[in-house]
């Protein structure tokens, strides 16, 4: 038995504001929303796929941001993205490059950290 490949990630966020979401992970990341099954549609949340990149956003109602664990999205234009970002007002936060890889993070609209990277060199 080995594991073969991460399916999704499973994020939290506070009910009521999958719009918050929507206008996050696909108005400014670019990942595109995918209808959520009838019966977990009825929980709330949203989730978002590309390809290989799955995140799916799930109510919690004692809601508290993931500060430390997060995600790692390799992303085509890293600089372009980061400019976006700022522009819709999110503060993004630069870290060391990793393996040669620039990269920073920054707090989706609920405060779960994203790390957002460019490809490797």
């Amino acid at each position: 038995m080995q594991v073969r490949r991460l399916e999704h990630v499973q994020l939290a966020m506070p009910p009521g504001r999958e719009d918050e979401a929507r206008a996050f992970y696909h108005g400014i990341l670019g990942i595109p929303e995918k209808v959520k099954p009838p019966h977990l549609a009825a929980r709330g949340g949203c989730w978002f796929e590309s390809g290989e990149v799955k995140i799916h956003l799930g109510v919690e109602a004692d809601f508290r941001p993931a500060r430390k664990a997060h995600p790692a999205l390799v992303v085509d234009d890293l600089r372009a993205l980061a400019a976006r970002l700022e522009q819709a007002g999110y503060r993004i936060v630069e870290d060391p490059p990793l393996d040669g890889g620039d990269r920073f993070y920054v707090d989706d609209p609920f405060g779960n950290r994203i790390e957002l990277m460019a490809p490797e060199a």
